[in-house]
């Protein structure tokens, strides 16, 4: 697994290059952000698909077919032409990009034992940040020489990531029963009060998150700042993550993983809330190195946290529902963060950001009884508010 989502990442150019292809073929501005809002809208149904799939006919299966099908259609986006044409391939690549993303965390949780999970997913979120840094830099190359590399190699990548589990990954797995299958017996997670509250505190995490796209830009060119800067943004995260995140997840395994998250999302907001004080190069990466390293804390144990939630029977549809609460969030976020930097003033969205980050945390940290009560830590792991 972790060699197929590092495979599948390195090759993931297309949709991030889909704005210059775009343009490349002629197509306007306003044109280009509809054919990115199908995209967008698309995803929205792609992770409950994957996760109602993993859960009806397993995970490898899930994972296989919805890996092949966004290989067929992000090759159906490349050759798509004139815009009726485009805009269906679009919801097609949405609606098919993220279906293996619940059947992919279903399948970690079924193949590793509760008490490594948080290392287990920690190590996939390192191989997604991994291959997104090289895509980054082998996607530059590759459109030198034309932009329909780049979707040959998304293609090709995704059925790379396909062909390995194929070949690699047991056609039955037994998966073991969580905590929450044994104690509740299970239900929809729909009906998980539990699992709905983490959904919209990650939402809230996540409309944040967003602002990295839409008010980290605005911030740095109306600082008089260079577009390299902004590049040097994902440039520094990237590095960071693959730096830190192992020896830092690793650490802060010692801690409760609920507390861990909710001080993690604190970390997050208020560094990127900062940004609103930076006016120079070095004040800019320096506020990413604050939100990463909240980034790192946050991504490295919320998907053990969902694994343990769910019951053995939901997990494709726990791990899809919550992966669902990142889709909305990038749909409203930016929007949203246009109108207050753009409307109100710069200072409406900075402060924004910081109350939502105070108050997403304390939702975390409200969660921490119920969330030990039902994944049951070890009581040899120290809490976190004891060490702050």
């Amino acid at each position: 697994m972790f060699a197929g989502q590092l495979v599948n990442r390195v090759g993931s150019m297309a949709v991030p290059f889909l704005v210059l292809y775009l343009g490349n073929q002629g197509m306007s501005t306003s044109d280009a952000g509809t054919v990115l809002a199908a995209v967008g809208l698309g995803g929205l149904v792609s992770q409950p698909l994957g996760g109602a799939l993993a859960d009806r006919f397993g995970p490898r299966a899930a994972l296989v077919a919805g890996l092949a099908a966004s290989a067929v259609s992000i090759v159906c986006l490349g050759a798509a032409r004139g815009l009726p044409a485009i805009l269906a391939a679009a919801v097609l690549v949405g609606v098919v990009a993220d279906v293996y993303r619940p059947a992919a965390a279903a399948l970690v949780a079924a193949v590793v034992p509760a008490d490594s999970r948080p290392r287990a997913f920690s190590l996939i979120y390192w191989a997604v940040n991994l291959g997104v840094g090289l895509a980054g830099l082998l996607a530059g190359v590759l459109a030198r020489h034309g932009f329909g590399l780049l979707f040959l190699v998304q293609a090709g990548s995704a059925a790379g990531f396909a062909l390995l589990v194929g070949l690699l990954v047991p056609g039955r797995i037994a998966a073991p029963r969580s905590r929450l299958a044994a104690r509740e017996g299970g239900g929809g997670p729909l009906r998980d009060r539990l699992l709905l509250a983490l959904i919209a505190l990650n939402i809230v995490s996540s409309l944040i998150n967003a602002q990295v796209t839409m008010g980290l830009p605005l911030a740095i060119k109306d600082s008089g700042q260079s577009s390299a800067v902004y590049g040097s943004v994902f440039l520094v995260s990237g590095v960071l993550i693959g730096v830190l995140q192992p020896p830092l997840a690793g650490w802060l395994e010692r801690f409760d993983r609920i507390v861990v998250l909710a001080v993690s999302w604190a970390v997050f907001g208020l560094g990127i809330a900062a940004t609103g004080l930076a006016h120079t190069a070095l004040e800019y990466l320096a506020t990413v190195v604050i939100w990463t390293v909240g980034e790192i804390g946050a991504a490295s144990f919320i998907g053990s946290i969902i694994a343990d939630l769910a019951p053995a029977h939901a997990q494709g549809r726990y791990q899809a529902a919550f992966g669902w609460s990142y889709a909305a969030a990038q749909l409203i976020g930016p929007p949203v963060g246009a109108f207050l930097y753009g409307s109100v003033g710069p200072w409406a969205l900075w402060w924004s950001c910081a109350l939502l980050a105070v108050l997403g945390a304390a939702g975390g940290l409200a969660l921490v009884k119920p969330v030990r009560r039902r994944t049951a830590p070890p009581a040899s792991i120290p809490v976190l508010e004891n060490a702050l």
